[in-house]
């Protein structure tokens, strides 16, 4: 019970973590998945990860060149989710925001 109290203080970091960790592994799912499906395919595994990372690949594509074929963009994607990550836990960390085991 004590940890759920600690988990519920402190839900304005691990929501948003947990958001960006989700999409991270979804996108390198994606990566995976696609050496066994077709992109155009109607499996509903393989469109599930399309509507769940499309939004975001949308908006990396604006500052990506178009000639990235779409592989590589997934996983420059995932790096980019990594390192938002980064600095999210470190914005946290800088102001004193960040939940303490204590």
């Amino acid at each position: 019970m004590e940890n759920l109290n600690w988990l519920l203080a402190h839900w304005y970091f691990h929501v948003p973590n947990f958001l960006l960790a989700a999409l991270m592994y979804t996108l390198l799912g994606r990566v995976v998945l696609q050496f066994f499906v077709e992109q155009d395919s109607t499996n509903y595994i393989w469109r599930f990860f399309c509507n769940i990372t499309d939004p975001f690949l949308r908006l990396i594509g604006y500052v990506t060149p178009k000639a990235v074929p779409p592989p590589v963009l997934w996983l420059l994607g995932f790096v980019w989710v990594f390192w938002l990550r980064v600095v999210f836990v470190y914005f946290y960390a800088i102001f004193g925001l960040l939940p303490r085991l204590t």
